[in-house]
């Protein structure tokens, strides 16, 4: 019987077959890793030929520059996946984490995973640009933000590599021909749109098309009306229960509003409301007899939302936006803007940031802009010397 291993040129080729296979495999170690592949024959003297010319044939490649020491990109993506999910455990949502995995599986690791990672170029990034515009899905391009995420991915798997020093420096990711970002908002209701959304939410709960929904129609009702007084999000929204919300008289105005403790994705903040978010806040808690850890609003009505939206051709403002739950949000930042709130104030009471808000909402607000400093105008010589005679 024909032994289980044999060894080839001084052990740069190793025969060895497997248990339960009648075929030999070839193993040997070329550009710094190990390479493996069966020969497909049962005899010994056929497979000695066969292993020769494999290991011939890859050393020709590695000589020619073909195949190249170092890690590969499809292992430096594993390597960041594995360290990503453990250190971010708690901090970064598993859906996100998710979204990874997806973008390296489905775009990069077919495109660059078998290059070595210092193969990784400013020009092969620019191909893969190219290669993800060309090749959408239905033949329509990426949009922006998923190509710009995909680039986010890879250069968080690059530092990755090079934290592990198999990557002497980053490459430059940046976009060639990139212009400037075109100055738009996001979608909101203006005074007039917004009375016509809580006219007809207040109409739908007094009136609900079936009466099983009066009680979700009547908590839209309040939700819209909390929203535009509160700033929350709506994931922050979902989060509250009724022990963290306080009905106070704001030492400052006089005014009953609400003290709010807010938890979401910038983990604890706290939030004092418009004077209009007591009432709803009431409503809320005598119609549905809420108790301290009950949350008060379990669930969101999207459907029942967007169909008054549709309704009053309000579901898109006039740049083609979607208007959302999170337009609630807008509107209330927009409004405040307008009656000409201090910015770092919203930007704390929103638990977001100046550069945030002067980049969104405050660009378009033109009760931003003071007219008395903009329309100055300086005084001519000549007639300071007319009025001194």
């Amino acid at each position: 019987m024909e032994n289980t291993r044999h060894i080839l040129l001084d052990g740069k080729v190793q025969l060895y077959r497997r248990p339960n296979s009648p075929h030999w495999q070839a193993s040997c170690s070329v550009a710094g890793r190990q390479q493996r592949t069966t020969t497909r024959e049962e005899g010994l003297s056929r497979a000695k030929d066969v292993a020769l010319d494999w290991y011939l044939g890859l050393m020709g490649k590695y000589r020619a520059g073909e195949l190249k020491e170092g890690m590969k990109f499809k292992e430096a993506a594993a390597l960041f996946i594995n360290e990503f999910e453990v250190i971010t455990q708690g901090q970064r949502s598993p859906l996100y984490v998710a979204h990874h995995k997806r973008r390296i599986a489905n775009h990069l690791n077919p495109f660059l995973g078998e290059k070595v990672v210092t193969d990784i170029t400013p020009g092969l990034v620019q191909d893969y640009r190219i290669h993800r515009m060309k090749n959408g899905r239905g033949g329509k391009p990426p949009a922006r933000g998923t190509l710009h995420q995909e680039i986010v991915c890879l250069r968080q798997i690059l530092k990755c590599a090079n934290r592990h020093g198999k990557l002497p420096y980053l490459p430059d990711l940046s976009a060639p021909y990139k212009s400037s970002g075109k100055i738009s908002h996001r979608a909101w209701f203006s005074p007039t749109e917004y009375k016509r959304l809580y006219e007809a939410t207040r109409e739908r709960a007094k009136n609900p098309k079936k009466e099983r929904w009066r009680t979700a129609s009547e908590n839209l009702h309040d939700f819209v009306l909390f929203m535009v007084n509160t700033g929350l999000r709506p994931d922050e929204a979902l989060r509250l229960e009724y022990r963290d919300v306080a009905i106070v008289t704001d030492e400052a105005t006089r005014e009953r509003i609400l003290e709010i403790e807010v938890r979401g994705k910038r983990g604890v903040g706290y939030c004092k409301s418009m004077p209009g978010a007591v009432m709803p806040f009431r409503r809320l808690k005598e119609r549905n007899k809420g108790q301290p850890t009950d949350r008060l609003f379990p669930n969101l009505q999207r459907e029942l939302f967007n169909a008054l939206l549709t309704e009053l051709d309000l579901k898109k403002d006039r740049e083609g936006q979607s208007r959302t739950f999170y337009s609630l949000r807008h509107t209330y930042i927009c409004f405040r803007l307008m009656e000409g709130a201090d910015i770092y104030q919203i930007a704390k009471n929103c638990r977001t940031s100046v550069e945030m808000i002067e980049n969104f909402y405050a660009s378009h607000i033109k009760n931003t802009l003071d007219a008395a400093a903009i329309n100055v105008r300086k005084r001519k010589p000549g007639r300071r010397a007319a009025s001194a005679l």
